[in-house]
């Protein structure tokens, strides 16, 4: 990623023109995903513009994961390099290059270098960003996701990923956690609260495709500044909350991962 990049970074170098894409860049509504293909570079090269690291990752084949893996736990989800942190980039021609090559790919983008995500159930999150909204609070990018695999090989629950400025690496080195401690790209299912994508972690960047039909669109589009994530996490664990005493009380999987205070 070279030099310099900072605790905010993303939030004060974009150009007039990366703040006011077209309004074609935007969110799609589902019924179009079956032309995706049509807008797929464009889309990827405006969310690399605007800041955020891409690499190539495995797709759908039939019901399973382009990898062949056999019982591969995030198929269509992960990266396609075990060196996808270095490998990250936003370098245009290589992601041209990459789309090129694997016409069906997926990407993600690394986490805890220019961003963090906070992910949440789609529910909670449709609730909290209205809230935001009619709070007057700033809020960047925002994506929707179809459910993760079960165990069983079902989809799971939607989620709403909140692309915010990183926390990944601030000035004293004291204050950064990594995302361990939160989640993990392919132990998910174990913190299906909120969830904090920071340093070591990734998410699939729209547009994407999963198995099922499944797929991550963007409900706000990478043309947003990145906000500071502590705007947004009081409101984002109240969400969560309630979310939480809404779902079977006998069903302890929907707590909170993410506390408000360490």
């Amino acid at each position: 990623m070279g030099d310099g990049i900072g605790r905010y970074r993303g939030t004060e170098s974009r150009t007039s023109w990366d703040s006011r894409l077209p309004q074609w860049l935007r969110r799609r509504p589902r019924e179009d995903s079956g032309k995706a293909s049509d807008h797929r570079l464009p889309l990827l090269l405006a969310t690399a513009a605007a800041g955020l690291p891409l690499a190539p990752a495995a797709y759908p084949s039939g019901y399973s994961c382009s990898c062949e893996r056999i019982g591969c736990p995030t198929p269509a989800r992960h990266p396609v390099s075990f060196a996808w942190q270095t490998q990250s980039t936003t370098d245009r021609d290589k992601i041209e290059r990459w789309a090129a090559d694997e016409p069906e790919a997926n990407f993600i983008t690394a986490t805890g270098m220019v961003h963090d995500v906070l992910d949440v159930p789609l529910e909670a999150g449709r609730a909290a960003l209205e809230r935001l909204l009619a709070e007057g609070i700033d809020v960047g990018p925002v994506a929707e996701s179809g459910g993760a695999p079960t165990p069983q090989g079902i989809g799971g629950e939607e989620r709403m990923l909140f692309f915010t400025a990183t926390r990944g690496t601030p000035e004293d080195e004291d204050e950064w956690w990594p995302c361990e401690l939160d989640c993990h790209p392919e132990t998910m299912d174990e913190h299906p609260g909120l969830r904090w994508h920071s340093r070591g972690s990734y998410v699939l960047v729209p547009p994407a495709r999963l198995p099922n039909g499944l797929t991550v669109d963007w409900a706000r589009g990478p043309e947003h500044p990145l906000p500071d994530p502590l705007t947004l996490l009081e409101v984002l664990a109240d969400a969560c909350a309630t979310y939480a005493d809404q779902a079977d009380e006998h069903d302890d999987r929907h707590s909170v991962a993410w506390p408000l205070h360490r």
